[in-house]
């Protein structure tokens, strides 16, 4: 849009200039016995009237550029409206799997950390062939259990305490879930803005294209006529060159204007997941412009209350809190039971007496001095819980800072719009008025040259200030957390 805009200025006021510095005598028609009329000025595409994308096809010099849009039937591509793009890239978008699927794993997580805190069994069976003289074999001290005999056999350990290591661990492990499924919804907001980024782009470039085709049609429309108006020898051939220049200036905007509808569709539908090229009705789903909302701060409570990034964060200094009492806590004892019971049906009947056994205790491991490890493990993970709280408060900053700025750009656009609506009733009131001296021979064809650039400028920066403000209003909902 602003190459648009840039370019169609630097063609205009160079024509202008150029025309000032060359030729400073103003050429005049003759007003009697001119039965063509120039055309009324362009009207400003408000909403989007050509809505699918087009593909330019030039044809002569003389000729306008016909699109791809013009030659479609009414209906012919599928209908998509803000909320159903917004959906579709809920669903499609791999950026949304992929954080899901972190929050699926990560509830995993709890579930392994957790499994410290129940209880483990095994269960053995085991048959053995040997002489009894291989216990007693020569060059190694041979196990008990070279007995002849058939057996089987389980055993059990079972955590008593280590005094809250394990508990704090698993609440962690809880906390980063809770995290991990506010980083999801975030990044399902993320998406969410990015629909509504390139589905307004996407609309104010087909509107764009639709300003850009009324002023191809107008200058050439003007061109034909001052070409009928020069072969009757009432109007210069400079008259002439000129309206061949705004026509081929216009072809070019046209040009422009068409490729930026290609892109910015292609971009919406890389948003919304899909891996081909699919081209939409776009539709809004309420046309009308309200005002932006009046109080800021109450915005920044809500923003402190909705965000999920924030929540997500500060779910993560909470689980990081928990992680460094757990490690600080590996220095205490840790205390185990564990059990074992089998029988032995074969077995050598002079050893044993009954074919069952079992046997139950109780363990204690008292940590004496390993380095210092723990205590190091344990400040480290202390630190970084500080460096997390520390990033939870410069989010916090940042979401003032955005939230005011994403307000105040609301308010301004919100503000352009009524300047741009009045600026081109303005514009198309010159044009007329220019038009109209040109006809009587009272001015040159610069001063028609400028009035229609400027009202076609006017057209474009009408069209972008509303959809502008548009996707100011959804940068805000944003920056409170209340996108859906």
């Amino acid at each position: 849009r602003m190459a648009i805009q840039a370019g169609l200025r630097f063609r205009y006021y160079g024509l202008f200039l150029s025309l000032v510095t060359v030729c400073p005598v103003s050429i005049h028609g003759q007003a009697t016995g001119i039965t063509s009329q120039i055309p009324d000025a362009p009207q400003a595409s408000l909403m989007v009237l050509a809505r699918q994308s087009a593909t330019v096809m030039p044809n002569s010099v003389g000729q306008a550029a016909t699109t791809q849009a013009e030659k479609a039937a009414p209906g012919q591509y599928p209908r998509l409206t803000q909320s159903d793009a917004e959906k579709l890239a809920i669903k499609n978008n791999p950026r949304v799997s992929v954080a899901r699927l972190l929050a699926l794993a990560q509830h995993q997580v709890v579930r392994e950390t957790r499994a410290a805190e129940l209880p483990t069994g095994t269960a053995s069976i085991t048959a053995v062939d040997a002489e009894n003289g291989s216990r007693i074999s020569a060059g190694s001290l041979t196990a008990s259990r070279l007995f002849e005999h058939a057996g089987a056999g389980g055993g059990f350990t079972q955590l008593l305490t280590d005094f809250g290591k394990t508990s704090n661990l698993v609440a962690s492990s809880k906390l980063q879930e809770k995290a991990q499924n506010a980083s999801t919804l975030a990044s399902t907001e993320d998406i969410v803005l990015a629909a509504d980024q390139a589905f307004f782009n996407a609309l104010q470039a087909q509107a764009l294209l639709k300003v850009a085709e009324q002023n191809v049609s107008t200058r050439q429309t003007t061109e034909t006529q001052i070409g009928e108006l020069t072969k009757n020898k009432l109007k210069s051939t400079l008259d002439l060159s000129f309206a061949d220049v705004n026509l081929s200036e216009a072809k070019l905007l046209l040009l422009d204007a068409q490729n930026n509808v290609d892109s910015t569709m292609s971009a919406l539908d890389a948003v919304l997941g899909l891996d081909r090229q699919e081209t939409y009705d776009l539709v809004l789903d309420d046309p009308t412009l309200k005002a932006p909302p009046t109080d800021a701060d109450q915005l920044l409570q809500l923003a402190f209350q909705q965000r999920p990034d924030l929540q997500a964060l500060s779910l993560s200094q909470q689980a990081a809190v928990k992680f460094s009492h757990a490690e600080r806590d590996q220095m205490l004892p840790t205390i185990s039971a564990a059990g074992t019971v089998g029988s032995v049906p074969i077995r050598p009947a002079q050893y044993y007496l009954n074919n069952w056994w079992g046997g139950i205790g109780v363990n204690m491991n008292i940590p004496i001095f390993n380095g210092f490890l723990f205590s190091a493990q344990a400040k480290e993970a202390s630190i970084r819980a500080q460096a997390v709280s520390e990033q939870s408060r410069d989010l916090r900053d940042r979401i003032v800072r955005d939230v005011r700025t994403a307000w105040l750009a609301s308010n301004t656009a919100y503000q352009k719009v009524a300047v741009t609506d009045e600026l081109l009733r303005e514009a198309n009131l010159a044009l007329k008025l220019a038009q109209s001296r040109y006809q009587l021979g009272l001015s040159s064809i610069v001063e028609l040259s400028q009035a229609q650039f400027q009202q076609t400028d006017a057209a474009i920066g009408n069209t972008d200030a509303q959809y502008q403000y548009r996707l100011a209003l959804s940068t805000l909902s944003y920056q409170i957390g209340a996108t859906p």
